[in-house]
């Protein structure tokens, strides 16, 4: 007997989630469910996640979460809830099959059949961000070796598990070389270890577009998180139906099971809704728990009653369906259908031991060595003039021990010898290196800021320059 978490959610959710249940109790799963309260409810009360302190334990204490899809209140500083649990528990895989239905769900692409892998835990959306001049904000993007390195495999575990012949890769490294560098690198040691399996990598923009235009072309992508985010909507488009996708979150020692959708106020409590998407999400959970052959049973009674005619709403078309039925009649259809396989569709046979797992081994760190700083400085006098400030920093602030290299605004060189027209804000980054060639230490980096204050310039932020094994441990300017 498992006991899972259970959200019912906002809008259409508890619609939804009193169907999925249904079938998966008439399936004999003997699921028993601890019922949290989560999303719109909670945010008003206070709690700015969406979730209280009391469901957090009970999370914790089970390592199965099946949500429904909430509502974030607009404004108000109210965080994501899914980003939320999906850092704080480690969540770090989030896995979404796409497959086409056709002729019941029409798609361009019949054959298609993709699962996308994306990272879940890092990249753009740590959500660290700053204002750092009154012109210029940022954003940090962090990407990690053994987070890029978890994610990888278990790409390749699922493809492994799943009978997937390709794994393709999917990153933005020919401009960001350093971040989606790192995981491109990683991805090509790690496929050397499953030469049974084919893998290739895409540059995003590319590869989105093949997402759209060629998906029969994909079987497995592992990609990053804001990628995998913007990818996952396409491909959920093109196989016919965002209401369909299931998602799974799979961390080391829990995992969290939910629709892609959204919760869909419109239609909440008038018994439209397709239960499709979390029911595909909770048939993952179930072979997550290791009923791999209750997955199989609902699945294919689910793909039944597809093919029968039996249709919500969203997907329902005169000339191919039978009947229009509601949330509650859609879910009874599937349980009538229980131990029935599809005939046209077709039906789905679960590896009995898909349940995955990844190790990830601690690698000794790395021989680190400063070699330089950036100092960022807001400034904005003598007509943004970068030879101004690129002068008075040379002869004015650079030290026995460090002296400017360059100046670069947005990235690009300005000084020295950069083009009048190129565009500068008020958010300059100024380079210094060692003098000699030596290796530098925080007490240099200390003294220089000291000389830039004294210089008289308002030094906003640092970045330290490594060389790590002797390898350049950050990007040259456009230009430089």
């Amino acid at each position: 007997m498992e006991r899972i978490t259970v959200a019912y959610g906002d809008g259409i959710g508890p619609e939804i989630m009193d169907a999925t249940l249904r079938i998966l109790d008439a399936a004999e799963t003997n699921l028993e469910y601890d019922v949290i309260e989560i999303g719109e409810k909670v945010y008003k009360a206070g709690h700015k996640s969406g979730i209280s302190p009391e469901s957090w334990e009970i999370l914790r204490r089970n390592p199965v979460f099946l949500k429904a899809p909430i509502t974030t209140p607009q404004g108000g500083g109210y965080k994501s809830l899914n980003v939320t649990i999906r850092k704080s528990l480690g969540l770090f895989s989030n896995v979404r099959p796409f497959r086409a239905l056709p002729p019941y769900v029409p798609s361009f692409f019949p054959h298609m059949d993709v699962v996308i892998v994306r990272e879940n835990e890092e990249d753009l959306y740590a959500g660290i961000e700053h204002q750092q001049t009154s012109e210029v904000v940022q954003t940090l993007k962090l990407i990690s070796e053994p987070g890029s390195e978890k994610i990888i495999r278990y790409a390749f575990e699922y493809a492994k598990a799943y009978g997937r012949k390709k794994v393709t890769c999917m990153t933005k490294d020919n401009i960001m070389k350093h971040t989606d560098g790192l995981f491109h690198q990683v991805f090509d040691k790690i496929s050397k270890e499953y030469p049974e399996i084919e893998s290739d990598h895409w540059i995003i923009d590319i590869g989105s577009a093949v997402v759209a235009a060629r998906p029969e072309s994909l079987d497995v992508i592992v990609t990053l998180n804001l990628y995998g985010d913007v990818i996952s909507d396409i491909a959920a488009e093109v196989a016919g139906s965002v209401g369909m996708a299931g998602s799974a979150n799979i961390g080391m020692n829990h995992a969290m099971f939910e629709a892609i959708h959204g919760s869909a106020p419109d239609i909440a409590g008038q018994n439209m809704a397709n239960p499709s998407g979390l029911l595909n999400g909770a048939l993952m959970m179930l072979v997550q728990l290791g009923m791999s052959e209750k997955a199989e049973l609902i699945q294919n009674a689910w793909l039944k009653t597809l093919e029968d005619g039996i249709h919500t709403r969203d997907i329902y078309r005169t000339q191919r369906s039978k009947e229009r039925a509601g949330t509650k009649e859609f879910a009874d259809a599937i349980i009538d259908r229980l131990g029935q396989r599809p005939v046209k569709l077709r039906a789905v046979s679960l590896n009995k031991e898909a349940k995955i797992s990844v190790q990830v081994d601690e690698k000794p760190p790395k021989k680190k060595e400063l070699v330089g700083v950036d100092v960022f400085i807001d400034w904005r006098g003598e007509s943004r003039d970068p030879d101004v400030i690129g002068d008075a920093l040379l002869n004015e602030a650079s030290t026995d021990r460090l002296k400017l290299k360059l100046i670069s605004n947005r990235g690009v060189l300005v000084y020295p010898e950069g083009l009048p027209e190129t565009f500068k804000t008020d958010h300059w980054r100024c380079r210094f290196v060692s003098r000699n060639g030596d290796i530098l230490n925080n007490s240099d980096v200390i003294d220089l800021l000291q000389s830039v204050k004294d210089a008289g310039f308002d030094f906003i932020k640092t970045e330290h320059l490594y060389h790590f094994d002797g390898e350049r441990g950050y990007s040259l300017s456009q230009g430089e």
